[in-house]
């Protein structure tokens, strides 16, 4: 009688066994996460392109997934900015590079990867600029303004930055992302002008007399090559 019993309990323990495994293996979920190089182009720089006289530029933009959360990312273009106040036109023509990572605080659902992140990047232009002409300051309006054209060149001009993103990328397509972000830039050197400051910087915008804060935004369309692709495994009821 002892041997059935303990027979019996030998077999309703594997029995048990299997069936807990079984669980175990239906309560997660096996899926691979693509990892890989992203390459886009800057939509506002286009259409501002298109629609401001004064402006031409692009800007082309890369990002690679380092790990789950960071992402390396690098923005290079090229600005052209025609400065045309009522009293100063200033031509600027320059390209610049700019290099950080995003960090990723967006939790992903199983088999997305969109973005809620926030960056961080130093910015090196190389540029030049031209002023055209100018109008003396003055308060007396009895005579017009006295107008000098000069057209005097200001060449092998340099600035660094160092700038915050912050912004979204959404999946719209396979491989194929929307992405928009704001930027906050400090100013880090420049090359001082003689009795002439530096109107516009490319990959900085406008610069003021008043601080060496800057600001800009963009949105930009990209593609997702996966290079490698891993295995991971989720809860389907997490507690």
């Amino acid at each position: 009688m002892n041997k059935i019993h303990t027979f019996l309990f030998c077999i309703s323990f594997c029995l048990f066994s299997t069936i807990n495994q079984s669980f175990a293996q239906n309560d997660s979920l096996v899926y691979k996460e693509r990892y890989g190089a992203s390459f886009g182009v800057d939509l506002f720089k286009l259409s501002r392109t298109a629609f401001d006289d004064n402006y031409t530029g692009f800007e082309v933009n890369a990002d690679y997934r380092f790990t789950d959360e960071i992402y390396l990312a690098a923005e290079l273009g090229n600005d052209q900015y025609t400065f045309d106040e009522s009293n100063l036109v200033v031509d600027s023509d320059g390209s610049y590079i700019k290099l950080g990572a995003n960090y990723n605080f967006y939790k992903n659902w199983i088999g997305m990867q969109n973005q809620i992140y926030g960056g961080f990047r130093i910015g090196l232009s190389s540029y030049s600029q031209t002023l055209k002409e100018f109008n003396f300051f003055t308060t007396d309006n009895t005579f017009e303004p006295d107008t000098q054209v000069v057209s005097r060149e200001f060449n092998n001009l340099s600035a660094i930055w160092s700038e915050f993103q912050f912004g979204f990328k959404v999946e719209l397509f396979k491989n194929v992302y929307a992405a928009a972000h704001v930027q906050l830039k400090f100013l880090v050197s420049e090359t001082e002008l003689q009795n002439f400051d530096n109107i516009f910087i490319p990959g900085f915008n406008i610069t003021n007399d008043f601080s060496s804060i800057g600001a800009g935004w963009g949105y930009s369309l990209s593609y997702l090559i996966p290079f490698k692709t891993k295995r991971k495994t989720q809860s389907i009821n997490p507690e």
